[in-house]
């Protein structure tokens, strides 16, 4: 962690920390387990303040570097953004819990939780969570934590190509950490509600991509324009 700055090194600190807490709760006190995963719960209501949080840095990059850039930078940049405030916005039901307000006809009756969120939409017997924000995006995921940094470092066309479109690439160490946050969370807590733990380790994770990504010279920068 030598290579990451100060407010890196804490919000990683912060992340592993809060995971290993959640292990020692898990085998501790198994009702105040279940409080901390609930919906709305402490990970939960955490996840969304850091996908709101690295949307909006996304965002005052944007602003910042936009002038320095072309349209294809633009749209990658805001997609990003746009997808990552949805994630947070999704987490909490938009607020619905929170603010009390009840849903309307349409999502009670086509929405596993009766809330009003398109992850929990079922459309016949098909639930959106489980085929679109479990399996695609597992797949999608995979794809940009592993695939992404090999060819941004070994393929030079796939380079300029995800440096055009603006796309934040990982760096070894936040890939090395989330592993790690990832081994930490599913191996040792059996629980359902696990992946809320694990949601709110990726939360943090974009977070750190996003703050200082490998390829930041490249595409958050005044320097090559």
């Amino acid at each position: 962690m030598k290579n990451l700055s100060l407010l890196e090194k804490l919000i990683s600190s912060i992340l592993l920390i809060t995971v290993i807490y959640a292990i020692f709760v898990f085998f501790t006190d198994s009702s105040y387990f279940d409080y901390l995963v609930q919906e709305d719960g402490f990970y939960e209501n955490l996840t969304s303040i850091f996908l709101f949080l690295t949307s909006f840095t996304l965002l005052f990059k944007f602003f910042r570097y936009q002038k320095y850039y072309g349209g294809l930078w633009k749209f990658g940049v805001l997609l990003m953004a746009a997808g990552l405030f949805f994630g947070g916005g999704e987490e909490i039901s938009w607020g619905q819990r929170i603010f009390h307000i009840q849903s309307s006809e349409f999502f009670k009756a086509n929405n596993a939780q009766e809330e009003t969120n398109l992850h929990n939409m079922v459309v016949g017997d098909v639930k959106l969570n489980k085929l679109i924000f479990s399996n695609l995006m597992s797949i999608c995921f995979a794809i940009y934590f592993l695939v992404l940094p090999v060819l941004w470092n070994r393929a030079p066309k796939m380079k300029a190509l995800i440096d055009k479109f603006g796309i934040s690439v990982a760096r070894p160490v936040h890939i090395v950490i989330f592993i790690i946050a990832t081994g930490l969370i599913l191996i040792p807590i059996d629980h359902s509600r696990k992946w809320e733990i694990w949601e709110y380790a990726f939360a943090l994770i974009m977070f750190l991509i996003v703050y200082n990504p490998l390829n930041t010279k490249e595409i958050f920068s005044k320097e090559n324009h």
